[in-house]
């Protein structure tokens, strides 16, 4: 009878720990997002995209394209300015997916996640940019 409640606050601290660890990496996979096109760092939207991954909402960004966005962000030294947006809320994790909303400069992203070994990474992207001034 005493090993009930001590198996069970055993449990609850590994799956906390579990669930820290998880956002933590997903957390980190949205801002290496962010900061890739920010920054023109492709080693961070290596880290974070999946080449086979959609990230425009008509299909039109490309692994390739984002990439080569960055690539161009770094080129012409057109850096996101200081203090601009880089927010993240997850809003939901499971095993091996996971959904974020990201907040940026251009605008805000919703993304879908998957965990890949210990890695979470980026498989789809919806976004949209700022609403339009009438």
């Amino acid at each position: 009878m005493k090993k009930s409640p001590l198996l069970l606050l055993g449990c609850l601290v590994f799956f906390t720990a579990f669930s820290q660890d998880s956002k933590q990496k997903i957390e980190r996979a949205c801002l290496n997002y962010i900061e890739g096109f920010y920054e023109g760092d492709t080693s961070k939207l290596v880290r974070s995209l999946t080449p086979s991954g959609v990230y425009e909402p008509d299909g039109n960004m490309t692994y390739r394209q984002a990439i080569d966005y960055a690539k161009n962000v770094l080129a012409k030294k057109n850096f996101a300015k200081e203090g601009s947006p880089k927010k993240i809320e997850i809003l939901d994790i499971s095993h091996s997916i996971a959904s974020a909303k990201v907040t940026a400069w251009w605008g805000i992203d919703y993304i879908l996640l998957a965990k890949h070994g210990e890695n979470w990474m980026i498989e789809q992207v919806l976004w949209e940019g700022p609403p339009e001034k009438n």
